[in-house]
């Protein structure tokens, strides 16, 4: 039996089918997707398109239920057409089925107003019971992707108590002492020549500072410390 969410069983209508359009710009994937699907009853592939400007110029007229959006296409990203749709036509969903599996394409295509998002190694069962459960009106992310979603947030939420801590209990006292002496003003070797160390080991201690703190530049470093008064001005 094919996948059903729960909604979807209870709601469906047999006699109306699915209208999905598939967007990649290699043929080889969009038939390979349409073989996927050919056999399910109540999906059709109404459309393809291999860019944004094709995929726009057919909405309209075919008003599809879903478009499955790759993120790499021609001039426009996958995930900037996705924004697109969001705004101009609200009652279509988008499902992602990508290649990349980073954070930053996943947070940036839920952002966009993506429902699902799946990588294109995935299972025609996982397809199918992605399609579903958006045109219920949840959302579905694949188990992989979920993966690196809940790591990505234990990771901010970690940073982000490290962060309120109190920096005297973040850095150690010779951080503490070389993040003072870059608030005054001084530099990586006037520094080393204050401390009797030398310029890569003022360097590493810098590097060291900023990861903790979760800042990426000295400017970043010394308004901190201003902000956090660490040193009085």
């Amino acid at each position: 039996m094919e996948p059903r969410s729960l909604l979807w069983s209870l709601y469906f209508n047999p006699m109306k089918k699915l209208k999905i359009i598939l967007v990649d710009d290699h043929r080889l994937v969009r038939d390979g997707i349409k073989s996927l699907l050919s056999h399910t009853v109540d999906l059709e592939i109404v459309g393809e398109a291999s860019d944004g400007i094709e995929l726009f110029e057919k909405l309209h007229s075919l008003r599809p239920d879903i478009v499955i959006m790759d993120i790499s296409l021609p001039g426009r990203s996958g995930i900037e057409i996705t924004k697109q749709i969001c705004r101009e036509y609200p009652e279509i969903k988008v499902l992602i089925l990508s290649m990349y599996n980073s954070e930053d394409f996943i947070f940036n295509s839920i952002k966009a107003g993506a429902k699902g998002y799946l990588p294109k190694n995935t299972t025609r069962n996982e397809l199918l019971e992605a399609i579903y459960a958006i045109e219920s009106g949840e959302e579905f992310f694949s188990e992989s992707v979920s993966k690196i979603m809940v790591k990505s947030y234990v990771k901010r939420a970690t940073d982000d108590e490290k962060v309120q801590e109190k920096p005297d209990e973040i850095l150690t006292t010779r951080e503490l002492e070389i993040l003072k002496l870059y608030v005054e003003g001084f530099i990586n070797k006037e520094i080393g020549d204050k401390l009797d160390i030398s310029i890569r080991t003022v360097e590493t201690h810098k590097n060291h500072i900023m990861r903790k703190l979760g800042l990426k530049s000295t400017v970043e470093m010394v308004k901190f410390a201003i902000r956090n008064k660490i040193v009085e001005l």
